[in-house]
């Protein structure tokens, strides 16, 4: 006796179902929470006293040596 093919299709998609439920749950497990952290104001530098704002970094010095001829 042979079962009529609705009852076979709607156990393969009952099972593929289940499958693909079961991956999502255990791969939403695996992802760590995303925490909201609040950003930290940005205190900008103090203007300096004598004016300007030039100031001489690694980063600068770096420069004008790849400057060099």
């Amino acid at each position: 006796m042979s079962q009529p093919e609705s009852n076979k299709l709607s156990r393969r998609i009952l099972f593929a179902g289940a499958g693909t439920a079961g991956a999502v749950a255990a791969v939403a497990s695996l992802i760590p929470a995303v925490h909201k952290t609040q950003a930290l104001p940005v205190q900008p530098k103090a203007a300096p006293a004598k004016g300007g704002g030039y100031s001489l970094t690694d980063h600068v010095k770096r420069y004008y040596k790849t400057t060099l001829v």
